[in-house]
């Protein structure tokens, strides 16, 4: 597994958010738990009538940037999203090796870069909680391209800003279609996580290499 990345061939180190860098458990259970358990007391209904209606908006927008877009939620549903996360911001957290891994990069003179579709106003509460952004050169949300990781559009404008080379950059992400987007676009050093949520299911990847932690491709002291 060290061998899996030749450090030596890379410049660049794109980074994902949530389920790559933090663990994706504080989003899933906000979404799955919270947001439905506020939304039944706001609208008198129970639980599961509150979740299927949930569900099904929000799958409508699923790849879209709206589906990221905490004030796009905020006005669909009349409820402020963004204070609703303040309550239960005691669940985000950084996943395991993570800071390491960075710090291990920074050693090494990669250019780290966060690049996440998180709304801005979700990407500065898991910033204020976890300061993760020490250790990164940049960080980019991608509503500021107002275009989704999952378009080609986004990888353009992130080239104008950025100009990595695609044949030296590692790209991690915990989303398929999202790294599939990144292919397409010619980022050669593509990487996905097996467990984004360290309370789901382990799941199998096999359309790209995977990591459980970042133990596993840490660089070591010898390498340049």
């Amino acid at each position: 597994m060290a061998g899996m990345i030749d450090w030596n061939a890379i410049d660049t180190v794109l980074l994902d958010m949530d389920g790559t860098l933090l663990d994706l458990h504080f989003d899933n259970y906000f979404w799955l738990t919270h947001l439905p358990k506020r939304y039944a007391e706001t609208y008198g209904v129970d639980e599961a009538t509150a979740r299927a209606r949930l569900e099904a908006h929000i799958r409508a927008h699923e790849g879209t940037l709206n589906w990221y877009c905490l004030e796009f939620w905020s006005a669909s549903l009349g409820l402020d999203i963004r204070a609703l996360k303040e309550e239960v911001k005691d669940k985000i957290s950084v996943r395991p090796f993570a800071v390491e891994f960075l710090q291990a990069l920074r050693a090494r003179d990669k250019r780290l870069v966060l690049i996440t579709n998180a709304h801005p106003q979700s990407l500065d509460l898991k910033l204020e909680v976890t300061a993760i952004d020490r250790w990164l050169h940049m960080v980019i949300s991608s509503h500021e391209f107002q275009q989704p990781k999952e378009a080609q559009e986004f990888w353009q404008q992130l080239q104008l800003r950025e100009a990595f080379d695609p044949a030296r950059t590692l790209f991690i992400d915990d989303t398929v279609r999202i790294l599939d987007s990144a292919r397409e676009f010619g980022i050669r050093h593509l990487l996905c996580l097996h467990q984004p949520d360290s309370q789901s299911a382990h799941r199998q990847i096999d359309a790209y290499p995977a990591i459980h932690h970042f133990d596993e491709i840490m660089p070591h002291a010898e390498v340049g």
